[in-house]
């Protein structure tokens, strides 16, 4: 029998001072049985980066078509598409040729810093290609305060990530800086 989907909630207040972006959105979160925390939590910061009326969550790891994310247009055309981790050159292409701007968002382990070393050269490449790392650090303090319903305030100014994240049991203030490396 199958592993199902693990149901979370998160209920944004985003005010983005950088972009002029101030809205909530309540997101339901499928984490699919292989995906931990730490990557869920990636997931949630790559929309709060980017958060718009139509970026939505696609189907992810359960799926090789679609990317984590992604924001499209009304007329159906992928206007962003967002991966996390590591992605294959295939995945890049893919992702590039398919939209009008494609993000990579990670977090700056040593596993990301053996796959950057390998990958740059032939991502500079890519004119609709950007690449975002946060602390390695941070993906285990994102990951310690997740709960299956949590209500986060974002505040967005000079290019600062503040994230105030409430649940049942506890309230969390976290700082996330996220590095542009291409």
């Amino acid at each position: 029998m199958a592993l199902k989907a693990t149901i979370f909630k998160a209920d944004l207040s985003i005010t983005d001072m950088d972009r002029n972006y101030y809205n909530d959105h309540n997101l339901t979160i499928a984490r699919h049985p292989s995906e931990n925390d730490e990557r869920m939590m990636l997931r949630i910061i790559a929309f709060i980066a980017n958060a718009h009326e139509r970026l939505q969550f696609t189907k992810g790891l359960s799926d090789d078509d679609e990317p984590d994310l992604w924001q499209k247009s009304y007329s159906d055309e992928i206007e962003l598409w967002i991966e996390l981790g590591q992605p294959s050159e295939q995945r890049i292409k893919k992702g590039c040729n398919q939209s009008q701007q494609m993000m990579i968002y990670a977090y700056a382990d040593n596993s990301f810093d053996v796959w950057w070393k390998k990958e740059s050269n032939k991502l500079q490449t890519r004119k609709n290609l950007s690449v975002f790392t946060l602390p390695a650090e941070l993906e285990t303090t994102l990951a310690n305060v997740v709960q299956r319903s949590m209500q986060i305030q974002v505040t967005i100014q000079d290019g600062q990530m503040w994230l105030t994240i409430e649940g049942a049991n506890k309230t969390e203030s976290v700082e996330v800086a996220i590095e542009q490396r291409l």
